[in-house]
């Protein structure tokens, strides 16, 4: 498993998001699958370790992957 760290640069906050996926994901396909589910809907859940929070997709203005840990290796 793969840990990712999704930052979304907002107009007024910037927020961060944990997604879990398998190793053979990479950072242009969890960028892909977020612009995706921005397209799909106004507004979008984001979660982290600590909470989670609603966001309205016309407000982010960059989205990067900040960093990809290996969570567990088989």
């Amino acid at each position: 498993m793969k840990e990712f760290t999704v930052c979304y640069t907002l107009d007024h906050e910037i927020q961060k998001e944990t997604i879990i996926k398998g190793l053979d994901v990479n950072k242009e396909e969890i960028v892909q699958e977020v612009l995706e589910r921005m397209e799909r809907s106004p507004f979008f859940i984001v979660a982290n370790h600590k909470e989670r929070s609603i966001i309205d997709s016309s407000l982010v203005r960059y989205v990067r992957v900040i960093k990809e840990k290996v969570l567990v290796q088989i």
